[in-house]
């Protein structure tokens, strides 16, 4: 049986009840189907949810307030003890999400996932906890930033979630009550469109993610960029691994990106830098296990170190 899932997360006092409450509120949220709602809730804040006011008396609320108590069995006894077909989680912004991932019964997917932010605290949460912030933004449809003053600066809300997903939805809510969809414009720094695709030195981790995104995009064309090599045992004597060290919140989540070139190893040494031109493939390769983009050599030539090797999104 398959349980669709609705995901709230961000931290304390974000604005995850309100719109909870809104929305169970609402009995359009009920019209179209028969509906057992199973509310998990995974911290208790200053609001609370008021079940008389729920537009359904299907709705069912449970309080899961410790991560150790995140399980599959736990969670499918929950729901098989209210017969739910749906079920709504408010997560704790303290508990990282592969927890509940991690805990999630067979047949239970995220059909939805928003998160919540204060616009006047979220930048204090990302400067003293990056990964935090970091986990929340990562998989999320979209991000609300709520209690918008006339004074946010909206450039800087929108690069801290650009920094880490560039398809995620951003809405403004500001304190007279007023929503907006963010509109700013948020071009990649290399033309995609072009046959001949050039990635400058402080690119690459836009380049890597982008690409692992819009697979097709990159089929056919070629590309140039700066990286350092690396060859293991399991290749193909012919090929060798192409990329860069990728840092997206913190240097504890350092992790090498690297694309799989499968021709030309005889031309470069492993561990050196090189500038590198390549025709780009997407197709089934062993060495990813599924379809990727693979490199073809057209070019190679040495090249120094960059003076950051760690490649970041900003």
């Amino acid at each position: 049986m398959e349980i669709p899932v609705y995901l709230f997360t961000g931290f304390l006092d974000s604005g995850k009840t309100r719109f909870i409450q809104e929305t169970l509120s609402d009995p359009n949220f009920f019209a179209n189907e028969k509906i057992r709602m199973l509310v998990i809730l995974c911290e208790e804040g200053e609001e609370e949810l008021e079940p008389s006011k729920f537009a359904s008396k299907d709705v069912f609320v449970e309080i899961i307030d410790s991560e150790r108590r995140l399980n599959p069995d736990k969670l499918d006894a929950l729901r098989k003890k209210h017969r739910a077909n749906r079920v709504m989680i408010e997560y704790n912004g303290m508990w990282m999400l592969n927890s509940l991932f991690n805990s999630m019964p067979e047949g239970w997917f995220v059909y939805q996932e928003m998160m919540f932010a204060d616009a006047s605290t979220i930048n204090v949460y990302n400067a003293n906890m990056r990964n935090m912030v970091v986990d929340k933004l990562s998989s999320c449809d979209f991000v609300v930033f709520n209690r918008c003053e006339k004074d946010t600066d909206i450039q800087e809300l929108h690069k801290l979630v650009r920094g880490v997903s560039r398809r995620t939805e951003i809405i403004y809510e500001r304190t007279d009550g007023t929503a907006a969809y963010d509109d700013i414009e948020d071009p990649l720094p290399f033309d995609t469109e072009a046959p001949f695709i050039e990635i400058g030195e402080s690119d690459y981790a836009l380049f890597y993610r982008d690409l692992s995104e819009n697979l097709k995009t990159y089929d056919g064309k070629t590309v140039t960029f700066l990286g350092s090599v690396r060859r293991n045992s399991r290749l193909p004597k012919e090929g060798f691994i192409i990329g860069r060290p990728i840092m997206t919140c913190c240097v504890e989540d350092i992790a090498f990106g690297g694309l799989y070139c499968e021709n030309g190893a005889d031309r470069v040494t492993v561990n050196s830098w090189v500038q590198i031109t390549a025709e780009v493939e997407v197709k089934y390769t062993k060495v990813y296990g599924k379809a990727g983009p693979v490199l073809h050599l057209t070019d190679v030539k040495p090249a120094d170190e960059p003076a950051d090797p760690v490649a970041t999104f900003y």
